[in-house]
């Protein structure tokens, strides 16, 4: 069974590397954006006619929510182009895509968990480009995952855990966020669903929302993780307004798993139990 992993560099493809030791019946193609162009056809094409990979695991992506506003060109490029350009090797070649998408899908005015055929309406140029990005998958393939997740972190690369914890220990006051509500996902765990798919030859194709269970806002996420690594610091609640950034963010993004749960034999785990795995690990 040969696997490669697109975009391999970043936090996703790190927990997969991670993983990869503990199934050894696979082999795995790690590759990052230096090594494998998603935005180029021709390279695409040479590298999966000769390679003939059963899965594709597509963790590339243009994901500075930010710059997007002023680098829509690349933003489309990486999140539109090279979904589409995957999608095309990988139905001519036969091979399973597996794509990663986000909460960013959504405007965040509902106030119940989004499911998976809920109206889109992303509210940035990151958001608009990854949803196009699904459309582009969906309008060539028949057989794919599509995994939306959500507050990505983890022991590898920059994330807000990794920020709380520098800032935390830097400083003897912080302002959070309190009123954007999402779920924080440990990319392990959603890096161990994937190979469950994998590994259990899994068929039932389409879209589906994964993240930890439980709803959190970006407050009681750095609450937890000062709680847990036992750092001192006075933590004041902010308003989204009173932090103002380029790209207008969903404030309610949690996402229903149901879907998930019902239809597959995994078991999601609770935010915080992975909170504390991650911290745990990265202590090592």
């Amino acid at each position: 069974m040969k696997i490669l992993i697109t975009g391999a560099s970043g936090q996703l493809g790190n927990c997969l590397k991670e993983l990869a030791d503990s199934f050894k019946q696979f082999a795995f193609y790690f590759k990052s954006s230096k090594d494998l162009d998603i935005t180029n056809i021709e390279d695409l094409e040479r590298d999966f006619t000769e390679n003939q990979y059963d899965y594709c695991i597509n963790c590339a992506a243009y994901t500075a929510v930010d710059q997007a506003e002023s680098d829509v060109e690349n933003a489309e490029k990486v999140n539109v182009l090279g979904s589409k350009n995957l999608a095309e090797v990988s139905k001519k070649n036969k091979t399973v895509l597996i794509h990663i998408s986000t909460d960013f899908v959504f405007d965040g005015n509902k106030n119940t968990p989004y499911v998976e055929n809920d109206v889109t309406n992303p509210l940035g140029v990151y958001g608009k480009t990854k949803l196009e990005g699904e459309l582009a998958i969906q309008n060539v393939l028949e057989s794919y995952f599509i995994l939306r997740t959500s507050w990505l972190y983890s022991e590898f690369g920059n994330n807000f855990m990794k920020s709380m914890i520098r800032l935390g220990t830097d400083r003897d006051e912080l302002g959070i966020i309190y009123d954007q509500i999402g779920t924080p996902t440990y990319a392990m765990d959603l890096a161990k669903f994937i190979l469950y798919l994998i590994q259990n030859k899994k068929q039932d194709f389409g879209v589906y929302h994964f993240s930890n269970l439980g709803a959190a806002s970006w407050y009681d996420f750095a609450k937890a993780i000062f709680e847990y690594e036992n750092i001192e610091v006075k933590v004041n609640v902010i308003r989204t307004e009173q932090y103002p950034t380029p790209a207008e963010r969903p404030k309610f993004s949690v996402m229903d798993k149901n879907k998930i749960l019902t239809t597959f034999d995994f078991q999601i785990p609770y935010w915080r139990e992975s909170l504390k795995e991650c911290l745990y690990k990265n202590k090592k």
